[in-house]
């Protein structure tokens, strides 16, 4: 079939933002109950994304975290566990924007009040030496996904206000905490030199693959979510690349973690 000039990509025509959709998380979540036995129930009001793994693997190691009994996914498994002496939910490998968006809502169907991801992410302009951790202000819509919630526009964007509102949190932390935006990509062997000069021009601070998906789900849906990339390599372009730190990374991320969810519920209890 020849598409009619002007007409655009599929990706971008007949989407219909105003319209909900008729495939709806907790219509799928309800027959994964069903199917699997799984009881009725309610996952922790602050959930994480942890598309690496790494953290689920450390609480794992150090019996720090259980399944979630009511966690109903086909594709995921949901941990329970406690960061300064808060009840969190952790998810591993949910990796690229369709991903992480589709366990987003479901996780928001589920119970979820706050979600924070934590992606491991290149270097783009340097804030020092790898690893460090950039709190995602904007992103940069060079993925799919974005694009089923929100109009084309060049970013996504976090909530301002839910933003500013960790001001001075992270100061003093063994690892550094810079705010910035992002690049998101679909397709992570694809950063050309052209595309990273291109992105180093926007004052982008980092490449990763889900914050533009989540900020414009976040956006499109009014619901809070909180994208860090951490920052551990140079896209393997010096040798001795990809060191996270303390446990691979997971120390440093929990710092994190722990200090988010403190400042949301101080401001969002009851």
């Amino acid at each position: 079939m020849t598409r009619k000039r002007g007409a655009g990509p599929p990706l971008l025509v007949h989407k219909h933002y105003d319209k909900g959709s008729v495939f709806a998380p907790e219509n799928l979540m309800r027959e994964a109950r069903r199917q699997k036995n799984i009881p009725e129930g309610q996952v922790p009001q602050i959930c994480v994304l942890d598309p690496d793994g790494d953290i689920v693997r450390n609480l794992l190691s150090a019996n720090r975290a259980r399944p979630n009994p009511h966690w109903a996914c086909y594709h995921t498994r949901l941990y329970d566990f406690e960061c300064e002496g808060i009840g969190l939910g952790v998810i591993g490998c949910a990796v690229g924007a369709p991903f992480a968006v589709l366990v987003a809502e479901e996780l928001f169907a589920s119970g979820c009040r706050l979600l924070i991801s934590i992606t491991s992410s290149g270097q783009i302009l340097p804030k020092g030496s790898p690893p460090y951790f950039v709190l995602i202000e904007k992103a940069l819509r060079d993925e799919g996904a974005s694009y089923h919630y929100l109009p084309p526009s060049d970013y996504s964007f976090a909530e301002a206000d839910l933003i500013d509102m960790f001001d001075g949190v992270f100061d003093g932390l063994p690892v550094p905490v810079y705010r910035g935006a992002s690049w998101t990509t679909d397709a992570p062997f694809r950063e050309t030199a052209p595309a990273i000069a291109h992105a180093r021009k926007r004052g982008l601070l980092a490449v990763e693959m889900e914050a533009a998906a989540l900020y414009a789900f976040a956006a499109a849906r009014r619901k809070p979510v909180v994208c860090f990339a951490h920052v551990t390599n140079r896209m393997g372009r010096v040798e001795g690349d990809f060191e996270k730190g303390i446990g691979e990374g997971s120390a440093g991320a929990l710092r994190i973690i722990g200090a988010t969810a403190t400042t949301w519920l101080s401001r969002n209890q009851g």
